[in-house]
C-alpha cells in the first residue's frame, strides 16, 4: 500500500456515531428473522435462572462469531458505532457469560434441538442441498480443540498428547454445513458414542427433508460393529477406512497382481503409475453375530522417491470397506473426498471454535452448538448469494460479506446502509439480501 501523502499526518479519533463496523451482518440477521431463530431459542431453551431473552443472547454470540469473534468478550463488537441502532437488542459480554454458565446438560440438548430445527428451516428456505430427493453424503470425524488452562472441566490429554476437548462432527459434503456436533472430554476415543451420534445424524438429515440415498464416509477410527450395523439398520450406505490389522493385511496380500489397475496419480509417468487400485470380497467381523460381507477396496501408492519409506517398502496400502454399488474407481475416488470434512473443521476453528472460552463443560458445549449454528447460517448466506460465494470458505465470507463497513443513514423514517463504492462482492451481497428478503416470515 502506497500513498502520495505522509500517512503519519493522518489523525485518528473514535467518535463516528453512524459508522457500522460489520454492516455485512445484515443478510444473516434478516435470514435469522425470517426463520425466527430467536423465537425458536426462546421456545426450546429453559434455563433455571438467566433464561430471559435467550434468543437475543444467542443471536449476539452467533453474530460475533460470523464477524470472526472467538471469545465471550468479542460479543462487545455488536455494541459499537451504529450497530445498536441496526441490531437494537444486544447484551453485554458479562451478561452473555452469565447466561452461558447457567447451562446444564439438558439445556445443551435443548440447544441441540434448536440447531436441528435451524438446519431444517434453512434447507427449506433453499439454503441447502440442491436436490433433497437426490443422494447425500455425510462425513463423520472428530477433532481436538486445545486448551491451555488446567481448570477447564473435561479437558484432558488424548491420543495426540494435547490437552483439550475432543468433539465429534458430522458434515454434509454437498453444502459444507454441520449436521450435528457433540462436545466430549479430551480423553474420549475418536469413536466413543459413535452409534448414538450416527443415529442422531441420520435422524437430523431426514427431518431436514432429505429423502434420497444417504452415504456416510469416515476414517478408520469409526470402523466398528456399532457404526456399520447402525448404518445398515437405517438403510444408509457406508464407506469406512480400515486399519492394517492381520486380517486386512492377509486379504490385501491375497489379491493377485493382475487385479491391480493403475489410476492417474501425482507420481504417474508414462512408464510407472503412482498408484493402483484393486478390490476383493471381505467379511467384516467374521466369526461374530455381526458378520457382514463387504467390498474391500484397496489403493496402493508408491512411496515418494528418496523418502525414508521408500527404503523399506515397495507400496503403501490404504483400504476401506463399503457396501456401495458402482464402479470401483468412482467409489475409491469418492472415498478420498472424505478429506473435505477437514475444511469444515478448519472453518469452525477460524472463528467460534478457535477455543472454548469457559471453565464449565456445559457452557463450552453450548458455545460449540452456537458455533455450529453460526457456521450453518453463514454457509446459508453464501449459498443464497451464489456466484463466487456459493462454496466460499468462512474466511472469504467474512471478508466479502460480514465485515464490510457501512454508514447508517436515517431518511424518511427508514434506515439505509451506505456501503463502500466499487465493493468487489456487491452483486453477491445484493443477491443474497434480495433472496433472503423474499423468504416468508415464520411465526
Amino acid at each position: 500500500m502506497r500513498a502520495s501523502h505522509d500517512l503519519s499526518r493522518v489523525s485518528v479519533s473514535f467518535d463516528e456515531p453512524n459508522l457500522v463496523p460489520c454492516a455485512g451482518l445484515l443478510p444473516a440477521a434478516v435470514l435469522a428473522q425470517r426463520i425466527d431463530l430467536a423465537g425458536l431459542v426462546d421456545q426450546r431453551l429453559g434455563l433455571a435462572r438467566h433464561g430471559a431473552n435467550s434468543g437475543v443472547k444467542a443471536l449476539g454470540v452467533i453474530g460475533s462469531m460470523l464477524a470472526g469473534g472467538d471469545s465471550i468478550d468479542d460479543t462487545a463488537l455488536l455494541r459499537t458505532g451504529a450497530l445498536p441502532q441496526l441490531f437494537d437488542a444486544t447484551r453485554a459480554p458479562s451478561t452473555i457469560g452469565t447466561w452461558l454458565r447457567d447451562f446444564g446438560w439438558h439445556n445443551v440438548r435443548q440447544l441441540d434441538a434448536v440447531s436441528r430445527e435451524l438446519l431444517a428451516r434453512v434447507w427449506a428456505a433453499g439454503a441447502g442441498p440442491a436436490d433433497l430427493s437426490g443422494p447425500l453424503t455425510i462425513d463423520l470425524d472428530s477433532t481436538i480443540v486445545p486448551v491451555f488452562g488446567r481448570s477447564k472441566q473435561g479437558a484432558a490429554f488424548g491420543y495426540t498428547n494435547i490437552r483439550g476437548y475432543h468433539p465429534q462432527l458430522a458434515t454434509c459434503a454437498e453444502t459444507g454445513q454441520v449436521v450435528f456436533c457433540r462436545l466430549r472430554g479430551g480423553a474420549a476415543g475418536a469413536a466413543r458414542g459413535a452409534k448414538s451420534f450416527l443415529t442422531e445424524t441420520i435422524s437430523r438429515v431426514r427431518a431436514a427433508g432429505a429423502t434420497g440415498e444417504l452415504t456416510i464416509r469416515a476414517d478408520s477410527a469409526f470402523y466398528s460393529r456399532a457404526v456399520l450395523s447402525t448404518a445398515a439398520k437405517h438403510d444408509v450406505r457406508f464407506s469406512v477406512t480400515v486399519g492394517q490389522n492381520k486380517k486386512i493385511r492377509a486379504a490385501i496380500e491375497a489379491i493377485p497382481e493382475a487385479a491391480w489397475t493403475p489410476i492417474p496419480y501425482w507420481l504417474s509417468t508414462p512408464e510407472v503409475s503412482g498408484a493402483d487400485v484393486a478390490e476383493t470380497s471381505y467379511t467384516a467381523f467374521a466369526g461374530t453375530r455381526h458378520a457382514m460381507p463387504v467390498r474391500l477396496i484397496v489403493r496402493r501408492v508408491r512411496p515418494t522417491p528418496g523418502s525414508q519409506l521408500a527404503l523399506f517398502t515397495t507400496f503403501d496400502y490404504h483400504a476401506f470397506v463399503t457396501d456401495r454399488q458402482g464402479p470401483m474407481f468412482e467409489i475409491e475416488a469418492d472415498h478420498r473426498r472424505h478429506a473435505i470434512v477437514e475444511q469444515s473443521i478448519a472453518e469452525l476453528k477460524s472463528a467460534g471454535l478457535a477455543h472454548l472460552p469457559s471453565s464449565r463443560f456445559t457452557a463450552n458445549a453450548a458455545w460449540l452448538a452456537l458455533a455450529v449454528m453460526a457456521h450453518n447460517l453463514g454457509r446459508a448466506v453464501g449459498l443464497l448469494a451464489g456466484g463466487r460465494l456459493h462454496r466460499a470458505t468462512a474466511a472469504t465470507l467474512r471478508r466479502a460479506v460480514f465485515t464490510v463497513p457501512g454508514r447508517l443513514v436515517h431518511s424518511a423514517r427508514r434506515l439505509r446502509l451506505r456501503l463502500p463504492r466499487n465493493w468487489p462482492w456487491a452483486d453477491q451481497f445484493t443477491t443474497a439480501l434480495d433472496t433472503i428478503t423474499a423468504i416468508p416470515i415464520r411465526r
